[in-house]
């Protein structure tokens, strides 16, 4: 599957006076599009998309109408914090009555469905002005990874995409889903290959595809059965293992910092020295110190 990008969304980011502050394109990300960006008031009709739209307002209130001028129009006075989702394959008719800072997430469909699971195929409500601080959170997490981009984090962008389409499927479907049954864990083998594959490509971008790909699973059956198993979302587990490596490296040997920040997955030296003063409370010199 190719990267998700521009081509995939209903049309809004395409508006001429539309400048994006940043994106995830280029990023290789395939399930998900990011988008943060001031935009405009306008009124204008937008064709179906593959993707489905989430949109947070990170500022207002602001007046929006959707399905302006059919029998289903809504209208809503928008504060920060507001949510807007339109749902993949649905023409889009819309009225924005101020400027407004936004942050756009379109997230394939074929996310949605895997998340849903057993209860596939589950289509998206149209909701304007919801309320989801668990999901605000989550697109916040995004926008944050594109602006602080490492190709060490793509497992996390992964991961938070997958935790979107979750939340998307529980609480914002039209009709009700059943929750799902608590997963089981990974086995024995399925777990051993994983681990293995990080611990090989420590220093590189791990799409969490590709992990689920390796046990036999979908990515959101994957994501619950080796949290089961471990106690610890796949990018959590990867950053233990990295920090890990790194830290063996120190302790044992004499290779500049910088060029064990790097083997080891992180950026750069400042990297790494951020992630050991959260993690264990020390510095990279300190550890090499300590023997």
């Amino acid at each position: 599957m190719g990267e998700l990008g521009l081509a995939d969304t209903n049309g809004i980011l395409a508006l001429p006076w539309v400048r994006p502050d940043r994106t995830s394109a280029g990023l290789g990300w395939d399930r998900v599009y990011v988008s943060r960006q001031r935009e405009r008031p306008y009124r204008a009709e937008f064709g179906a998309a593959r993707s489905h739209q989430l949109i947070l307002h990170l500022d207002g209130p602001v007046t929006v109408r959707r399905g302006v001028g059919t029998a289903r129009e809504q209208s809503r006075r928008m504060p920060a914090g507001g949510l807007f989702l339109q749902p993949s394959h649905a023409e889009l008719s819309v009225e924005l009555g101020g400027a407004l800072d936004t942050v756009h997430v379109y997230l394939a469909d074929d996310a949605v469905q895997d998340a849903a699971g057993a209860h596939a195929p589950v289509r998206l409500a149209e909701e304007l002005g919801s309320h989801d601080p668990l999901l605000e959170q989550l697109v916040l997490g995004l926008d944050g990874v594109v602006r602080d981009w490492a190709p060490s984090a793509r497992t996390y962008a992964d991961q938070l995409g997958a935790l979107v389409a979750a939340q998307l499927v529980r609480h914002h479907r039209a009709g009700h889903v059943p929750e799902p049954e608590p997963a089981r864990g990974l086995s024995d083998r399925q777990f051993a290959a994983v681990r293995d594959l990080m611990a090989e490509r420590l220093a590189e971008p791990v799409p969490l595809a590709d992990l689920a790909a390796l046990a036999g699973l979908s990515v959101s059956q994957f994501s619950r059965r080796f949290k089961a198993r471990t106690g610890l979302p796949p990018h959590r587990y990867l950053l233990r293992l990295r920090v890990e490596r790194a830290g063996l490296l120190l302790r044992t040997g004499d290779d500049p910092i910088a060029e064990i920040a790097v083997r080891c997955g992180f950026s750069h030296q400042e990297h790494l020295t951020r992630v050991l003063r959260a993690q264990l409370g020390t510095t990279p010199a300190a550890l090499r110190r300590s023997g």
